[in-house]
């Protein structure tokens, strides 16, 4: 291009339109052709220009220190660094094949010389320049002076650990940062939401924008801070521009503003408040990016929302918390200028074990408080974090704890396989030998004695301290155990997976018919004083832990099916002990499970082959599902495990979930205190019946089984009935306030073995002497006097009684009013059960 048309080009292209006819020709004829390729660079920062440069073709990019522009066919370069006579302050790179005309410094002198009109264009267009930014600086004061109160100008901290939660909330803070889009971000309290917004803002494009963060409660109900009034001061929106809007608490923004918040997020437009209602409503756009902070989810604003981000409470990302502790002792400590402790690892197992409500917040300030504390100390104790009251650890205290020396016994190999192996594997064995060829009656036989007179009663007063302990040294699961080892090494093979779903639907139920014969067999054919059938039954039960065991993996029997195990599950219920887990160690630390799975030894913790009623003690709810057999104990190698003593019975009102079958269960084994003690029965209620006739003791013997569950059932139903009439509180259902009788069953149960505890026990002696065809005459024997049996069991049936109505009480959570029909029923069945064990 020469000549005219060129001087047409420059008059329509570029600044120097205003020029002379006469300038722009000699302008004109100074021009030289400059060709550069992609990626070439005309010029550098803070170098002297070698000449004055008009982009006629292609595409330039200006890299200065405000930023980086893109300059188009037109752009004429480097004239006001000539005429001030300094360095350029940009670096100039082609963006693609360009063409441009160039006059060198020499040749623009002189035509400066020739032709005043430039310097003074150059002036003009500096002037309206300088006007222009002194619009726009002005304009940036207000604007600044507006947006102060509300500027939220860094971010504090970012995503703070490795766990998969803390992974995953960085990918949405990053997804949520590459566009303009509206976000909700919603959690708990103390979680700092604010800042995974500033997060957001300040990682987008828009990071050199502003961004302001309003208290949504503290708005105006017209929405005219925000909004603006039409005729009058303009809204934050406004002022804003193309920043980031952050409404902090959106669950307590105003009702009038709720759908104006709706429509700015859902058509990024909005209503400036007027006053006169005949004035037509101005719709303005909004450029800024909107984020609600909620604590809980706003489902309103769903619809309108481009993306939610949840932000997970502290309790679930128990991974992070050594990260977390490290992070703000650094920062508490860099504050005050004093070196860094190290935190304990007990300190850091106590806080992983803890829920803390108030999350990120409440962290801060227990690591602050823990400092002040130490007071210049090398390290941080678990002393020096003490925290809010956790509702799942409330009210315990770990023996392990206080008592080092228990949890060293129990991780000893004493307990349980040297106790099972050593000792009552052949203990049983000779008891079951002895029922068979000895003396057949109780006060003959030493093994009869042992069993009747000594492990009712032992193990009855055992349940509400040490809950179901018996089954850690069981007998039963002991040869099934020894069986199931012994088939894998002779015949190799993949025992059975447990058929989870049918054993808990149909397991209770078998194991309470098996209940349900032996109380027939023990009654009908007298097991109580005839020893061989005694033995019998304990075969029985062995055959069946030995048959299950050859089948199925682990204490299958034990957990679903045994009869025993299921009477022991239930009044372990009552235990004033637990063996639990801390959830925060075992989700922080442990990876490979070795409590519930089994293992080889890692750390402190010892190889075992894992629970065998496959629990994990994080998880356990209830007493039922743990045999205290402390293979968790030594497998774990955090020291999670804890045996906590806890209120008794206190699952029952908190965490537990009822069932039918163990209903049925206690109601069957309050039966059988009625059934064993029949003749007394028989008397209070008048029967004439001849026990001598099996088929009439069979009938009479059911009845006294399904006697005891008809006042419960009746009890339950006038509280219905008050329920429907006087439209009182919703009862809980039957199967939940019917433990309400736990107490009383084991009471009456034990009541009814102390006869034969505290009056047949201490004849050991004579009677093993007997056993083996000796006379024992002279041995000594300790046996209490009629009198105080019947104080004891007296007192233990009032006790149980106050119990089961206690108990009641904190299952229903009802006033006693509502509950006195069942009151009245536990009070009737504890008569009952003195009437007939104390005639």
């Amino acid at each position: 291009m020469i000549g005219a048309d060129r001087i047409t080009w420059l008059k329509t292209h570029t600044i120097l339109q205003k020029l002379s006819e006469a300038a722009l020709a000699d302008l004109n004829d100074m021009l030289s052709d400059r060709h550069l390729a992609k990626d070439d660079v005309l010029s550098q920062a803070d170098q002297p220009p070698d000449g004055i440069y008009i982009l006629h073709q292609g595409q330039l990019q200006s890299d200065r220190p405000q930023g980086s522009y893109c300059l188009t066919a037109g752009t004429v370069l480097h004239l006001q660094d000539l005429l001030l006579e300094r360095h350029s302050n940009e670096t100039l790179t082609a963006l693609s094949e360009s063409q441009l005309w160039q006059i060198s410094r020499e040749d623009f002198s002189h035509l400066l010389d020739r032709h005043n009109e430039i310097s003074r264009l150059f002036s003009q267009q500096l002037a309206a320049e300088l006007d222009r930014v002194s619009a726009e600086l002005t304009y940036e004061r207000q604007r600044q002076s507006e947006l102060r109160p509300y500027l939220v100008n860094r971010i504090r901290r970012g995503i703070i650990g490795t766990s998969r939660y803390a992974v995953r909330l960085r990918q949405s803070i990053k997804k949520a940062a590459k566009t303009q889009d509206s976000v909700l971000i919603f959690g708990e309290p103390g979680l700092e939401k604010d800042n995974m917004a500033s997060l957001i803002h300040y990682g987008s494009p828009q990071r050199r924008e502003p961004m302001i963060q309003l208290t949504s409660g503290l708005l105006q109900t017209s929405g005219a801070e925000l909004f603006g009034r039409v005729n009058g001061k303009p809204g934050l929106l406004e002022w804003l521009g193309e920043g980031t809007l952050v409404l902090n608490n959106v669950q307590d923004l105003p009702d009038e503003l709720r759908e104006p918040i709706a429509q700015l997020l859902k058509t990024q437009t909005y209503h400036p408040v007027f006053r006169d209602p005949q004035t037509q409503p101005v719709t303005r756009s909004c450029n800024a990016r909107i984020i609600l902070i909620s604590e809980r989810a706003a489902p309103e604003f769903t619809d309108c929302i481009a993306q939610s981000i949840k932000v997970p409470p502290v309790r679930v990302r128990k991974t992070d918390i050594k990260a977390l502790l490290d992070y703000n002792l650094s920062l508490c400590c860099r504050s005050r200028g004093i070196p860094k402790p190290r935190i304990t690892p007990e300190a850091i197992r106590r806080l992983q074990s803890y829920d803390f409500p108030n999350n990120l917040r409440e962290l801060s300030s227990l690591v602050k408080r823990a400092v002040t504390q130490a007071d210049g100390a090398n390290e941080l104790t678990e002393e020096l974090f003490w925290s809010q009251d956790n509702k799942k650890t409330r009210l315990r205290l770990n023996l392990f704890k206080s008592y080092p020396q228990v949890r060293q016994f129990l991780r000893g190999t004493f307990w349980t396989d040297g106790l099972n192996y050593g000792i009552t594997t052949w203990v049983f064995a000779l008891v079951v030998i002895l029922l068979f060829v000895g003396p057949q009656t109780r006060d003959q036989n030493v093994a009869l004695n042992l069993f009747w007179a000594w492990w009712w009663p032992l193990i009855l007063l055992g349940f509400p301290f040490v809950g179901r302990l018996w089954c850690a040294v069981c007998p039963f699961m002991i040869y099934g155990e020894l069986s199931q080892k012994l088939s894998l090494k002779l015949f190799p093979r993949k025992l059975k997976p447990w058929q989870r779903q049918a054993a808990e639907r149909w397991g209770g139920w078998f194991l309470f018919g098996l209940f349900a014969l032996i109380f027939l067999w023990e009654e009908l054919w007298h097991l109580q004083n005839t020893a061989y059938l005694s033995s019998c039954l304990l075969l029985l039960i062995t055959a069946g832990a030995v048959i299950f065991s050859l089948l199925f993996e682990r204490r299958f029997w034990c957990r679903y099916l045994c009869p025993i195990g299921g009477m022991n599950g239930l009044f372990a219920k009552l235990s004033m002990t637990e063996l639990r887990a801390q959830t925060g160690i075992c989700s922080a630390e442990c990876t490979t499970y070795q409590c519930y799975k089994g293992g080889p030894e890692k750390g402190e913790g010892q190889e075992t082959e894992g629970c065998p009623l496959y629990s994990h003690p994080a998880q356990l709810q209830d007493n039922r599902d743990c045999v205290l057999c402390m293979t968790c104990l030594k497998a774990c190698p955090h020291r999670s495990v804890e045996l906590n003593l806890r209120p008794p019975g206190i699952e029952l009102w908190t965490t537990h979930t009822p069932h039918s079958y163990e209903v049925a269960l206690l109601f069957l084994l309050l039966g059988g205190v009625f059934l064993r003690r029949l003749p007394e029965l028989q008397g209070l209620l008048g029967w004439s019946v001849n026990l001598g006739s099996f088929g009439q003791h069979l009938e009479v013997s059911l009845l006294a089984l399904l006697l005891p569950a008809i006042a419960p059932l009746v009890a339950y139903a006038l509280i219905q009935a008050i329920h429907r009439l006087w439209n009182s509180p919703k009862p809980k259902p039957f199967m939940t306030l019917a433990y309400g009788y736990l107490p009383l069953v084991w009471g009456g149960n034990l009541a009814h073995y102390l006869h034969l505890g505290l009056g047949e026990a201490g004849r050991v002696l004579p009677v093993t002497l007997a056993t083996f065809g000796m006379s024992g005459a002279n041995l000594p024997i300790w046996v209490a006097d009629p009198a105080v049996i019947s104080f004891l069991q007296g007192t233990l049936l009032i006790v149980s009684t106050l119990l089961s109505l206690i108990l009641t009480q904190k299952i229903a959570r009802k006033s006693w009013r509502f509950l006195l029909p069942q009151h009245l029923s536990a009070i009737a069945l504890g008569w009952s059960l003195w009437a007939v064990i104390l005639p």
